[in-house]
């Protein structure tokens, strides 16, 4: 447990480097609001546009002869008919609301017990660490890799903009708030993601162009890591061609667009690693170049996560022109919903834009800002490099072998080679209530007892995993021990890992 205690410390102690020379900015409170506002209506209208694409158009443009409906019904036909597709900003109310209620100092597991039991329905990062916390596995444990096999996926990306609207132009304060809340679901590169996102936030309250917003923004990422190369491409290959946004997706897909780690995405078209939906995000606002139609356009048309994406990039580009300089196209559809609460949620768009300019004002306070009657003087912050990890150390990817849906009772022993192993698969039963006992045999040695709830909203996203495997030959067996009628079991397939070759 050594690795999770030095992270907490490290949580508690990165907060914060300011120099005292920093430059101060005034902004009035009207403006700061416009901004905050901005913001949160950005995500709305972005993850609206792009919501029927969302993964429908994996490692494919979608092109311009797909007409993508947009007009001022179609916010409040999603809100009374599919709220769920709100998630990303919903998720991103569940942590504002723990602000709110336990303040700026709130611990980690007012959070985690917040989102664990919250209403909505998860997927992926978010609901293996759901999953880990009502095990006991508290954050960081339920974001690391060696509990998550989802680690670097998209989940904390879409969920960070909470971070970067409550530190206007304070991007190390924005870094601080995603450090313990961005650790409880992701690690490595799925937690870079929610960094970058938020720190470009931060910045967007104080920079006059988008360009700077992306560029200086990335300095929040350690240079070596894979995450950061990933976004230099995208800017360099921007710089080479900044007319043609098609002809750096290609080189995008070529060098970045094949899962690398998520068990769901490996050798398939579907990718939903945090690099390349971040990389579609920055597109965007590349390409876009401070323009907001074109800026949803590019980031929605990449493909892949295709709602969340725009949400992400509106959301930015909404904070630095400020919520009155979104063109009435866009934002006329906003009104008819702006009281009305976000699915599970006691929180509707109008008081998330309250929520989070009376946090921002508290963080300007705590950071050696001042806050006065009629604006506010932010001392500004240079961005610094969060601190380096990486998901899946030592290790990749080499093999899936399908295990052809067969129920669990039926495996019988398999042989293995490597040093680690996802088994993908689901347990049904028309008892919500029921939890599968699975004991989990390696080298004929029990190593586990897996719960397996048939409740969707408790289930584990994967049958097993085991990340600390000594490299070699193996052998897996799974042994229910409360078996019941009317349960199924069903194995998809086993994703192999193997030691990375010394380069």
């Amino acid at each position: 447990m050594r690795i999770f205690k030095t992270l907490q410390i490290a949580i508690a102690t990165s907060f914060l480097c300011v120099p005292a020379t920093a430059k101060n900015i005034t902004l009035t409170k009207d403006a700061l609001m416009d901004k905050i506002k901005g913001g949160w209506a950005g995500q709305v209208i972005g993850c609206t546009y792009g919501g029927p694409t969302e993964f429908k158009y994996n490692s494919r443009i979608i092109e311009d002869d797909v007409k993508l409906r947009w007009d001022n019904e179609l916010i409040k036909e999603y809100y009374d008919k599919w709220q769920g597709l709100y998630d990303d900003i919903y998720m991103d109310l569940t942590f504002v609301q723990v602000f709110e209620d336990k303040g700026l100092d709130a611990p980690i597991e007012d959070f985690a017990n917040a989102f664990a039991h919250a209403g909505y329905p998860l997927w992926h990062a978010n609901q293996s660490a759901r999953y880990n916390i009502m095990n006991g596995i508290m954050p960081p444990a339920s974001g690391h890799w060696h509990n998550n096999p989802h680690a670097d996926d998209i989940d904390f990306q879409i969920e960070a903009d909470y971070a970067g609207l409550m530190s206007p132009g304070m991007p190390q304060a924005a870094l601080h708030y995603t450090d313990g809340i961005g650790h409880m679901m992701c690690h490595g590169d799925g937690w870079y993601g929610g960094v970058y996102v938020a720190t470009m936030y931060s910045l967007a309250f104080v920079k006059k162009d988008i360009q700077q917003v992306v560029r200086e923004g990335l300095k929040a990422i350690p240079e070596q890591t894979s995450y950061y190369k990933c976004m230099s491409d995208v800017i360099r290959w921007y710089d080479e061609n900044p007319t043609n946004w098609k002809a750096t997706w290609k080189l995008i897909q070529d060098k970045w667009g094949t899962a690398e780690n998520c068990p769901d995405g490996l050798y398939s078209e579907f990718n939903i690693d945090a690099k390349i939906n971040s990389a579609y995000v920055i597109m965007g606002l590349l390409y876009g170049n401070g323009d907001y139609t074109q800026t949803i356009h590019v980031s929605t048309r990449c493909g892949q996560d295709s709602d969340c994406n725009p949400s992400t990039a509106a959301g930015i580009l909404g904070t630095l022109i400020g919520y009155e300089n979104i063109p009435l196209t866009w934002k006329n559809c906003l009104p008819p919903v702006e009281n009305r609460n976000f699915a599970h949620t006691s929180i509707s768009l109008k008081k998330a834009y309250d929520l989070s300019f009376k946090h921002a004002l508290e963080v300007i306070s705590r950071n050696g800002g001042k806050v006065a009657k009629d604006k506010v003087r932010i001392k500004q912050q240079p961005v610094t490099a969060a601190r380096y990890e990486e998901s899946f150390e030592g290790m990749a990817a080499y093999k899936t072998v399908d295990l052809q849906n067969k129920p669990i009772d039926k495996l019988g022993e398999i042989s293995f080679e490597g040093c680690g192993l996802v088994v993908r698969g689901n347990l049904q039963a028309d008892d919500a209530n029921y939890v599968g006992m699975v004991d989990v045999y390696i080298d004929g040695q029990k190593v586990k007892t897996m719960s397996l709830p048939a409740d969707g909203h408790k289930r584990s996203n994967d049958l097993y995993w085991n990340f600390g495997l000594q490299e070699g030959k193996h052998t897996l067996k799974f042994v229910r021990t409360n078996c019941q009628d009317n349960v199924r079991t069903t194995v998809h397939n086993m994703v192999l890992y193997k030691k990375k070759q010394k380069q």
